[in-house]
């Protein structure tokens, strides 16, 4: 590997762990947050609200933006700003700054996580796109592992406000390396394509009102759906009379691509339900302490993190057809395990197995979605992902709140989320590549479309 790939892998895995980081210190900041700036509970659920809105909104946009005007751009954009709302947090006088800058957040987060995807896909050829997305998959894993621990550790010893600053220097010092950085002097393909700023905006609406119906149902009111509806419609009529559309036909008619976002949905809404629902279980009622519940829960990301650096080799060897569906059904066969049995053996067997399941499915639709996407689309590919990721989970939680407060001795939420994600992957299964034949030495070809 030569050092502009290595040095664009070093950048990718800085800002999605930057990203993955944030998120998981929030939680563990929010309860001190409320207690020193006289928060309601509404409004804490906004600092988290505000940036799932915002950032879903964007992403496409985010990404389409690095199609037009190169991702190194737009990657030390995002940092640069995601870093410096961060510092604004942790000086916020009030709960409405904290909101207002955890939107910003989210803008920014909209213009540097389909980045991260969009310079992988330009810096690698498409056939060595595995090990590097394995990579970035198993630092989010271990960012998001760590986020607890390091976050508690702050809030103990310095207050909410420290674990804002966790991610300032990272996210400032790749930002202005990126900027430093002397251009690729490659020719590159002039931006023929407008941006299609009203297919942008539209799509923009949709997802943001999308995610704000999830994170507020059962009783999201009816602004929301209204709105996601006409601008959806509008959508739906702009794409398909105007010459340029937002999300290129191509990219989206491909049936590979788009079993694999739904897979994605499919696999992320079924473990952040999962986690949901386990966490209340082992501190409400069982009666374990935090810290015990969260050692119980490290079965998940180690295996995650392994899982992720064997999945391109599985995909290499029995293709993503085979892969991904068994993947799926290890990722069931946790969340059915969680549901049911509480000894501590077996919430570690179940986590394990989530994290397995999950972190193999993760790198191979993500492979997917990236490897099929043309490069002049990458950033399109990489945002339409992310969309994804952010969308799974909050439908998760939303299907575990509903489900768990309805059920009662019924079926349990993440035996039904592991359900759906089995269906998913069998049905995904079906449109993904097969395995991709050997035509020399360490060389392979994508696999013929009668081989899909």
């Amino acid at each position: 590997m030569n050092r502009r790939p290595a040095l664009t892998l070093v950048s990718s895995v800085a800002g999605a762990s930057v990203v993955a980081l944030d998120g998981t210190v929030l939680t563990v900041a929010q309860p001190a947050l409320q207690r020193d700036l006289g928060a309601s509970f509404e409004q804490v659920q906004w600092t988290s609200t505000a940036y799932l809105v915002a950032v879903a909104g964007l992403l496409v946009l985010g990404g389409r933006l690095g199609d037009r005007h190169g991702h190194r751009p737009l990657f030390a954009a995002g940092m640069l700003g995601f870093g410096a709302a961060s510092a604004g947090i942790a000086l916020a006088p009030g709960i409405g700054w904290v909101i207002a800058l955890r939107a910003l957040q989210g803008v920014c987060g909209a213009l540097l996580q389909p980045a991260t995807l969009g310079m992988l896909r330009t810096a690698f050829p498409p056939e060595r796109l595995g090990r590097p997305i394995a990579v970035r998959t198993a630092a989010i894993a271990l960012s998001a592992a760590a986020g607890p621990v390091a976050g508690g550790a702050l809030v103990t010893a310095l207050g909410w406000r420290a674990v804002f600053l966790l991610g300032v220097g990272p996210a400032l010092l790749f930002g202005l390396l990126a900027l430093a950085l002397p251009r690729d002097r490659r020719p590159r393909p002039a931006p023929a394509v407008p941006l299609g700023l009203p297919g942008a905006l539209l799509l923009a609406v949709v997802l943001g009102c999308a995610v704000d119906i999830l994170v507020t149902l059962p009783g999201p009111g009816w602004t929301a759906p209204v709105v996601a509806a006409v601008a959806g419609t509008a959508l739906v009529g702009h794409e398909r009379r105007t010459a340029v559309p937002m999300l290129p036909p191509g990219l989206l008619g491909s049936p590979a691509v788009a079993s694999a976002l739904l897979l994605l949905v499919a696999a992320s809404a079924a473990l952040s339900g999962t986690l949901f629902v386990t966490t209340y279980v082992l501190q409400d009622t069982i009666g374990l302490a935090p810290l015990d519940s969260a050692l119980r829960a490290l079965p998940l990301p180690a295996l995650m993190i392994l899982a992720a650096s064997l999945s391109p080799v599985l995909s290499r060897r029995l293709g993503e057809r085979r892969t991904v569906p068994a993947a799926a059904a290890v990722l069931a066969t946790g969340a059915l395990v969680l549901a049911r049995e509480t000894g501590a053996f077996a919430v570690c067997a179940g986590f394990a197995l989530l994290g397995a399941g999950f972190g193999t499915v993760m790198v191979a639709a993500t492979q997917v979605v990236v490897r099929e996407a043309a490069a002049s689309a990458a950033g399109v590919a990489g945002g339409l992902q992310q969309t994804a990721m952010n969308v799974g989970p909050a439908l998760g939680v939303a299907v575990a709140v509903t489900l768990r407060g309805s059920a009662g001795d019924g079926v349990p939420p993440s035996a039904v989320l592991g359900a759906v994600a089995l269906l998913a992957g069998a049905a995904a299964g079906r449109a993904l590549p097969g395995r991709r034949p050997v035509t020399g030495p360490g060389r392979r070809e994508r696999a013929p479309a009668s081989a899909r």
